[in-house]
């Protein structure tokens, strides 16, 4: 069972908390989607001042809305298009300071001004994407990044043996 503890100590410390989370909630776990849901839900619980956390998975032509935390959100998402289409088509964590600069950004949502986005690659192929949103511009950092490719790298370990979607 889980349950909701305050993360205290250095931003070091939570991050080694919340991956230890993430991955007793993840293990033996075989449904890929069980296993995003619970992702979303533990990072928008963790993380401050963010207004949407969530997955767009690849269906080999797009990403596609999966599971998330925050208001209902743009379903398809053309590969180069936005920050999650320009993160998944490149194969590389974004990070965006103000998506309002950001050329082709997609506002699924208004109060939204800062993004990062950290691509999720299974066996060398693109599974889709993590996306998190906040309403606060400059909200993310490289610790930020460091953290959430480490919480990836999780998923993706479980995605590898898990059921296909």
């Amino acid at each position: 069972m889980f349950q909701a503890v305050s993360y205290e100590g250095t931003r070091s410390e939570q991050h080694t908390a919340v991956l230890g989370q993430l991955s007793a909630l993840i293990r033996d776990e075989p449904s890929a989607i069980a296993n995003l849901a619970n992702a979303a839900a533990l990072l928008n619980v963790f993380m401050t001042d963010t207004n949407w956390v969530g997955f767009y998975l690849y269906d080999g032509k797009e990403l596609v809305l999966g599971p998330f935390q925050g208001l209902p959100a743009c379903i398809r998402i053309p590969l180069g298009r936005g920050v999650c289409g320009t993160s998944a088509a490149e194969k590389r964590t974004m990070v965006v300071d103000d998506v309002h600069a950001f050329p082709g950004h997609i506002a699924c949502d208004a109060a939204s001004n800062s993004e990062i986005v950290v691509p999720i690659i299974k066996n060398g192929e693109l599974y889709g994407v993590l996306d998190i949103d906040s309403p606060i511009k400059n909200r993310f950092d490289d610790e930020d990044r460091v953290f959430l490719e480490k919480a990836v790298s999780l998923l993706t370990e479980q995605l590898e043996a898990t059921i296909p979607l």
